[in-house]
């Protein structure tokens, strides 16, 4: 196994039916844009209320992801 060196980001994700599927749709969201997510931690987790219901619930995730290294045979490749 080599040594890898991560990126910690933090996101708010939502939703109108769990905490887990906030935490999926931050994920989802995410890795729209961020390549080589290894793990999250949950953070934060409140609701959201609009005339006295829970409307949705928010989600703080810290997302972790592996930086790319320079001499990676895919970067090599590219070259």
């Amino acid at each position: 196994m080599t040594d890898h060196v991560y990126k910690k980001i933090e996101l708010v994700g939502s939703s109108t039916t769990s905490i887990e599927d906030a935490t999926q749709n931050a994920v989802k969201e995410a890795s729209k844009s961020v390549r080589n997510i290894r793990w999250l931690e949950v953070t934060e987790i409140r609701g959201h209320v609009e005339d006295d219901e829970l409307h949705h619930w928010q989600v703080g995730v810290k997302l972790g992801f592996t930086m790319e290294q320079a001499d990676a045979p895919e970067t090599l490749q590219e070259k």
